[in-house]
């Protein structure tokens, strides 16, 4: 397998640290309002790359982050404080508001069919464990304390600048929306580790420290937490692009100075989900988030269906009709499944290999999942029994989670009812497409086979045959594709 590293600019065949696991990070959500469905773009494909490598038999130990304290709105830990923003909106306490949020982002998650990490850890419980790293930084010179709070020295590093290419002046006061002068700082990159002293004189989340009362930097809390769960080397570090400066590079620049070696071999970014205006966000026009997809009627899968039919690096734009074709394309694909007839057939285990191995390719090549999707159409139309064509939905369902098999069976079943229900005979397209003229003739077929005119019934078949359609009868009706 092959991977896109954000840290080299280049793909680059995986290879774990450790045989026997592979340690993946993702940076998890700031629970402080509903997660929109731009921020979960990027877990839906950080759960595509787990499930995959699950698939190709690697055992996979993924952390992930709670941040329930100190996410500041700025990217040089200025701004606004995000938790104390939604406690002050909702008069509630900064944990209530924690836990509120918290529970709706898996809730979300669990309708996209995203796997829960295996450790989700809220930044809150690792205080001890900040202490630790920031101590070890302040005796070994990479960090220094001004004006009540603890800073990291970036004029300490080789190499500081590691996903883009910047330069000094991009960091000046007024180049970037949001960034403050903080006099404090020897160096306009510096970063707060520990504050003591800020513009929140009212921080509801407090602790004793070194330093004195005061609260963890946003940035240290990741390299804590993985540290603490995975180690002192990562395999795999993800999150969205907006991450990659300053946070990660934050990130990269604290542990390997406190480490002293090498620390995260790939890194792994999503690019943005956008409107046609521009970049999403919680604050500017509509907000979009799964339960409002829900209420205008559509399926959250549809929604997983329609970041699939991209690659996570390129950008991809979000519009009521572009969501409108997922859905429409994503209920074809069901119905197309549900035509298959469970049972026909012994699975054919060199036919079923040889559509994995096109799978593979697709998703072998930066999790390319557009070329996997196109790979379950290449089921649909390969030349093989319905058993074998299931075995191979299901097996890349593994990854994809799409609800192939079980909503295709739901599909089947409901088509069933409502035929014994209403007494009638149910014609159904494989492609999922409607064509009046041949479902006239199907149902003209049935109706002799009735009356017992078998042969104006099989003159009607030879008829759609060599028209090149074939009908397959099933339980209470017929199936019908073009050969």
């Amino acid at each position: 397998m092959y991977l896109y590293n954000s840290a080299t600019r280049k793909k680059q065949e995986f290879v774990p640290n450790h045989p026997d696991i592979v340690k993946m990070y993702t940076c998890g959500p700031t629970v402080y309002h509903f997660a929109h469905i731009g921020n979960l773009r990027s877990y839906i494909m950080e759960d595509i790359l787990e499930k995959y490598l699950r698939y190709l038999g690697y055992n996979v130990k993924r952390v992930m982050n709670i941040t329930d304290v100190g996410h500041l709105t700025s990217d040089a830990d200025e701004g606004e404080d995000k938790m104390l923003k939604g406690a002050k909106r909702e008069h509630k306490s900064v944990l209530e508001i924690a836990k509120f949020y918290t529970d709706a982002f898996f809730d979300d998650c669990a309708k996209l069919n995203i796997k829960t990490p295996d450790v989700v850890e809220p930044a809150t419980n690792c205080i001890d464990d900040y202490i630790r790293i920031i101590t070890k930084l302040m005796d070994t010179g990479y960090a220094y304390f001004a004006g009540g709070n603890v800073y990291f020295d970036t004029s300490k590093l080789e190499r500081y600048y590691i996903f883009n290419d910047f330069n000094q002046d991009d960091l000046n006061v007024g180049v970037r929306e949001g960034v403050e002068e903080d006099t404090n700082k020897r160096n306009k990159n510096d970063f707060v580790l520990w504050f003591t002293k800020s513009k929140f004189e009212d921080q509801a989340l407090k602790w004793d420290s070194p330093w004195g009362v005061g609260y963890p930097g946003w940035h240290i809390e990741c390299s804590g937490i993985s540290m603490k769960h995975l180690g002192e080397d990562l395999d795999i570090h993800c999150g969205g692009i907006d991450n990659a400066f300053p946070h990660h590079t934050n990130e990269i620049a604290q542990s390997e100075s406190y480490l002293g070696h090498h620390w995260c071999n790939f890194w792994m970014h999503v690019l943005h989900l956008n409107t046609t205006s521009g970049k999403m966000s919680k604050s500017s026009g509509e907000f979009l988030t799964v339960s409002l997809l829900q209420e205008k009627g559509y399926d959250p899968l549809a929604y997983r269906f329609f970041c699939l039919q991209s690659h996570y690096r390129k950008i991809l734009v979000f519009s009521w009709e572009n969501l409108d074709n997922a859905q429409v394309a994503y209920n074809k694909l069901i119905a197309r499944i549900a035509a298959l007839k469970p049972g026909d057939g012994e699975v054919d285990a060199e036919a079923l290999a040889a559509l994995q191995e096109k799978f593979r390719a697709a998703m072998d090549n930066d999790l390319n999942t557009s070329l996997a999707v196109t790979a379950v159409y290449d089921v649909l139309k390969a030349k093989t029994n319905d058993e074998t064509k299931l075995a191979a939905l299901a097996d890349f369902d593994r990854v994809l989670s799409l609800g192939l098999i079980e909503k295709a069976a739901a599909k089947r079943e409901e088509l069933k009812k409502q035929a014994v229900t209403a007494g009638e005979f149910t014609i159904v397209s494989e492609s999922g497409e409607s064509d009046p003229e041949v479902e006239a003739k199907i149902q003209a077929r049935q109706d002799a086979k009735k009356a017992k005119n078998f042969a104006e019934a099989d003159r009607i078949r030879d008829e759609l045959k060599a028209a090149g359609i074939e009908v397959t009868d099933i339980p209470h009706g017929a199936k019908w594709k073009r050969v």
